[in-house]
Formats: structure tokens, sequence, C-alpha cells
């Protein structure tokens, strides 16, 4: 059945009615709530340090590609990981947030781990983490112990490599114990600005550390003070630099039934044609970029050595790749979209999208973001596509309240554009009847946004697996 409690701190687990592995697995979400949230920053490495050298570095028995930024890190850890596997290599991918069952974090060989295995893991590493907890004056986070049952799970599988995303950050982020060969930045922009800073030229300082000395940053295109610090950092470490639009990139690309058919040339300056990616918007087109570029640098192609991979096996690695609750259609008549935009440059990146790839009468918006997010901006981002909108809550603890959401909605849409249903399933029925008024014959959709947990709890509502 799906548990839906405000005070279940995640509430859309699936659990099996006759107990079990899911009551287990809730044992374990429990007990990790307990812990601090994700959102929390306490800018020390000591605790995950701690715990790596007390389970023996397992982080370092296997070579890592490590991925930051503010939009895209998930889309492209997933094409790394697709690429990679596709070459025969075992992966571990570890990221974050997870959009239905926290199992999703971290994955062995592009599948989540069973229930019983993160379970497992977990029991495993607890007496450890209990240590750490004794010693420390800070006992350790939520997300720090997820870090270190990712890395115990990879040195125990043992996977070839692994794809590993920041939480928060990067200096200070318990992700990065790990000296990855191959350092890969996103597109930065502004969010987390009370912790990481508040232009992309400081963010950048902090996500710039997860450049290591001797390494290959791959990086997308910034904005140019975010550049600059990105440079800099690369210079301080004798780390070589492959920058999107300069040594790789997207050469063409055109629509295609389904997402897109590329042309991408690698950090070698050759080219792979007739890519077909069945993901929709030029965001994910750059991301397959980088993520092409960042598995050339850990096979050691290109650059100043030459060469390319094979193009038939990127190929079949790229017409494979998924990206759920990023503009993933989940239903049809109307159209139902889900995208976890949750900030303004997610949000204006998911209009540039829509308006490419969907012929859209009239679309209208389900939102519910969190509380600790520039949401007047992603509000006003996403007002010039969505005709109207339905105002929703979901049922975390980090959601923004539904009447003071609707305020802003209000400010942004004006009264007479914006419904109010606090319950996320009465929400998605409203804006289904509100899109249906176009009639059998019109391009009506629904847009569920605002929130990887929103996005998540609508997953499983609209019964997408």
């Amino acid at each position: 059945m799906l548990v839906s409690d405000k005070a279940d701190p995640n509430p859309y687990t699936l659990r099996p009615a006759d107990g079990g592995t899911g009551d287990a697995l809730r044992d374990v979400e429990v007990e990790l709530s307990a812990r601090w949230p994700e959102n929390k920053l306490e800018p020390s490495l000591d605790r995950i340090e701690a715990l790596m050298d007390i389970l023996g570095q397992p982080q370092r028995s296997f070579p890592s590609i490590h991925i930051t930024g503010t939009n895209g890190k998930t889309s492209t850890a997933r094409m790394i990981e697709q690429l990679l596997g596709t070459f025969e290599l075992r992966t571990g991918r570890y990221t974050s947030p997870h959009v239905e069952s926290v199992t999703e974090r971290i994955s062995l060989d592009g599948a989540p781990i069973t229930p019983e295995r993160f379970v497992e893991v977990y029991r495993d590493i607890e007496p450890y983490v209990r240590m750490v907890d004794e010693r420390e004056p800070v006992a350790m986070s939520f997300f720090e112990v997820l870090t270190g049952m990712a890395y115990a799970a990879f040195a125990d599988a043992p996977v070839d490599v692994a794809v590993v995303e920041v939480g928060m950050g990067g200096s200070w982020d318990a992700t990065n114990v790990i000296d990855a060969g191959v350092a890969v930045i996103t597109p930065i922009g502004l969010d987390h600005t009370d912790k990481l800073g508040e232009t992309t030229g400081e963010i950048a300082v902090e996500k710039s550390g997860i450049v290591k000395t001797g390494a290959v940053a791959v990086v997308a295109q910034q904005q140019l003070d975010a550049a600059q610090t990105i440079l800099r950092r690369a210079v301080e470490v004798d780390a070589t630099v492959a920058r999107e639009g300069m040594e790789f990139g997207v050469i063409r690309r055109e629509l295609a039934i389904g997402g897109q058919l590329v042309t991408l040339r690698g950090i070698g300056g050759e080219e792979y044609e007739d890519v077909f990616l069945p993901l929709h918007g030029e965001f994910q087109a750059q991301n397959a970029a980088l993520a092409l570029a960042a598995v050339e640098a850990f096979f050691g192609v290109g650059g100043a050595r030459g060469g390319q991979l094979d193009v038939d096996k990127v190929r079949q690695a790229f017409s494979g790749v998924s990206s759920p609750g990023r503009l993933e259609v989940v239903r049809r008549s109307p159209t139902i979209l889900l995208d976890a935009a949750h900030n303004p440059h997610g949000a204006r990146a998911t209009v540039a999208a829509i308006g490419e790839s969907f012929g859209f009468t009239r679309l209208v918006g389900v939102i519910g973001t969190s509380g600790d997010k520039d949401v007047a901006g992603l509000l006003e981002a996403f007002e010039p596509v969505l005709a109207e909108v339905v105002i929703t809550q979901n049922s975390t603890h980090r959601a923004m309240d539904v009447d003071e959401l609707a305020a802003l909605a209000v400010d942004v849409f004006g009264e007479d554009r914006v419904q109010v249903e606090p319950r996320l399933d009465d929400a998605i029925a409203a804006a289904v009847t509100l899109a249906e008024e176009e009639g059998d014959l019109g391009g009506a959709g629904v847009l569920v946004t605002g929130s990887v947990i929103t996005v998540g709890e609508a997953r499983l509502l609209l019964g997408r697996k």
C-alpha cells in the first residue's frame, strides 16, 4: 500500500501489507530521519573521514567520476553510468535526492540496490557510525551515513567505477572523500545561496572543490564569474580542463519522435553523429555532451591523445538513457508531465524545452515546493507557459505551507489563475479537469513540478514505475 502520512520521514515508501522487507526498510528510514537532514550543513569532512578510516577506506578501492553543479547532475550521472555500462564496466551510482524510494540513491549496474541489500549495508556499518557519533561533537547526518553506505556497497560489490553526485556544494560535501580522476561541473545557478554564496562565482568556489590534483575537469558552459573561479581552481591543482563550447559540445540537434537526434563533439574534436537521445530539451543534449566528454576523459581518449570511443556503443548507450521525473510523460489525454525543476534556473530550462518539444495550447501547472527555495523566482519562470496553476503541498516537513505558496502564486499569476488543493491527489485531479476544458481535440496538458519530492509522490499516485 502507499504510505502517505505527514509524520513519515519518507511518505512515499511502498510497504507490503504483510510486513517483511518493507518494514525493515521503513525502520532504517526512521532511524536515518532522526539524524540531521540533508538540507542542514555543518561544513566539515571530519565525520565522514572518520567513518572511512574505521571501514578501511572503501572509497579508495575503485576509480570515480565526481559530479557537481546546480542543475542536471542526476541526468548527467545516469548518462555517464549508461555509457560506462555499455563498455562493459560494472558501475556504482550515488545520486540524490530520490524520486520514489531511498534505495534509488545507491545503484549497481544501473539498478537501485534491493531493499534487503540497503538494510543489510546499513546494519553492517551502523556500529561504526555510532562510534563516530560518540567521538565527534556533532553526530553524523542523514546524508553522511548514506554516503558511507554507498562507498561500502560499491567496495563490496566490487564496482569497476563509481559515478558520484554531490549532495550540496562540493568542498565540504560528504562525497568529497573520493579522489576522482574526472570531475564534472554542470551549469551553476543560484540555489542554496544561504549556504553556498550569493553569486555564481561564490558558489563556484565551493563546487570547484571536487577538482583534485591532476584530474580532468569537464565543465559545462558557465556564467563568467563561475568559469573564472573554476579555471583558477584548475590552475591551483594542476588539473586539465575540458570546456563545453570549446573542447567539446553539441554540434547539431533536431527534434525526433520521443526525444531528439544529436551530433556531439568529443574532447578530441571527433564527432559522434546520429545519436538518438530519448529525452526532451536542449539542456539534456548539453548533459549528453558533458557525459560523453567525462567518459572520454575517464578512458583517456581525445585531447592530446586523440581518438574517440566506439560510435556504435555510444549510440547504443544514449538510446537507452532514462531520467525519471525530468520532463517525463506519464499519462496521455490529457498529457501529464512530471518535472523536478525546483529553482529558477531549472524552471527556465524546463519552459524552453516544453516550448520546443510539446505543442500545448493550454498547460495547467500543479506546483508544490520546498520552503527553502527561491519560490517566487520559480513561479515567475513558469508564469508565461502556465494558463492556470493548482497550488498544493507534498507530505514532508520541508514543504512550503500551501497557503503561503498560494499567496506567492497570486502575486505572480493573479487570483483568477490560482486554485488551491492541499492534497496532491486532489490537485492533480483538479488540474486534469481544468486541462480538459480545452476539449477532446485541444492540445491540453498538466505539468507537475516544484520539487523532486512532489514529483516522486505524483509518480506513485499515477502508477508510474
